[in-house]
């Protein structure tokens, strides 16, 4: 499976060099008008995003050197109404990952559909690139709690007159990226609705119903962030439901805020200070089952963290960011703290090109 990956991006690559500067998908979620990209040629470009990291476990006094991801991705457009975009992590904490396969149609102003295999849409956070992350490490709900990527179709919507409002809805297969062949009765869906009530004011509201296994699991989120030139303040909360009361309920939250200060003299264009507190109770991925009573376990145990940081961003033709943060994780009693879950120090080397 690695050697066929290999093979194909390294036939797609050259094609992508020759790319000019069109960027038919927008990774921040916005959709781009079909008659923008009316005048636009449809040769691929390439995007990459690299990110190396070390990590100090204070509790146990020990430290890890980690490549988090190398994505390279490939986007383009066949004609000005037909788009796609192709990205693959060549180290996925080293692994090997297929990450986004799809095609995506214009077929009237502001309506896409989006064909293959995505990021569904659903949070804030957890719909971020890692060159788009504040800290160095994922929120909870991002990473353990909203996190998705699947294999179906997404309708999207974009209102510009009034109040403007982004809708996408979209149905999936829910076995995951890797087992496609899988014949469904039901399927998985998600919805998301994002508006910009005022200047630098974004409310979002997104629902989710999966069912990795036996149990469907329903999540609701709803969050909102305000920004302007040198402040985002972001708070999020997430709410997950088990169907025949197969385990607890779960609650997530995720708030944090951020302060960029210029910089006029030297290498550095910003810093950036930042404080975040997140918090998730017990929660199952709902696959793994007490073989006695049928009830679900638990696979990530109740935890507060408290993460303090620094980013230092270079002025270059792609985005640099020097992330370093400390993490302080506080455990209920009777939770088990998974040793990459605990206190630590975090230095990162983000370069986006």
């Amino acid at each position: 499976m690695n050697k066929k990956l290999l093979t194909i991006l390294a036939a797609l690559l050259p094609l992508a060099l020759c790319g000019q500067t069109t960027k038919p998908i927008n990774e921040d979620g916005k959709k781009i008008e079909k008659q923008q990209l009316e005048s636009q040629d449809y040769l691929p470009e390439v995007h990459g995003t690299i990110r190396s990291k070390y990590e100090y476990q204070t509790t146990m006094g020990a430290g890890r050197f980690e490549v988090r991801n190398a994505r390279i991705s490939i986007t383009g457009n066949i004609l000005p109404a037909i788009a796609y975009k192709a990205e693959i992590d060549l180290s996925d904490e080293g692994a090997i990952k297929m990450l986004d396969a799809y095609a995506r149609l214009f077929p009237l102003q502001g309506f896409t559909v989006t064909a293959g295999q995505m990021r569904v849409p659903f949070t804030i956070d957890a719909h971020r690139s890692p060159h788009q992350q504040y800290f160095a490490n994922r929120s909870f709900i991002a990473k353990q709690v909203g996190n998705v990527r699947d294999v179906g179709l997404t309708l999207g919507y974009q209102f510009n007159e009034g109040i403007p409002i982004n809708i996408e809805v979209g149905i999936y297969n829910g076995t995951g990226l890797t087992n496609q062949k899988v014949w469904h009765k039901e399927v998985n869906y998600s919805a998301k609705a994002s508006a910009l009530l005022t200047r630098g004011v974004n409310l979002t509201l997104s629902i989710q119903s999966i069912r990795p296994d036996a149990v469907r699991m329903q999540s609701y989120d709803i969050g909102a962030y305000y920004e302007n030139k040198r402040f985002h303040l972001e708070a999020e909360y997430l709410h997950k439901r088990y169907s025949d009361q197969a385990y607890k309920n779960v609650q997530a939250i995720n708030t944090f805020a951020n302060y960029d200060m210029p910089l006029s003299k030297g290498t550095f264009q910003k810093i950036s200070f930042l404080v975040r507190y997140d918090m998730m109770t017990d929660q199952s991925d709902g696959t793994s089952r007490n073989e006695e009573n049928g009830l679900l376990l638990t696979t990530n145990y109740k935890r507060q963290r408290l993460t303090g940081g620094v980013t230092l961003s270079l002025s270059k033709a792609f985005r640099t960011d020097i992330r370093l943060n400390y993490e302080k994780y506080f455990y209920a009693s009777g939770s088990i703290a998974k040793v990459s879950e605990q206190d630590k120090v975090v230095a990162e080397l983000m370069i986006r090109f």
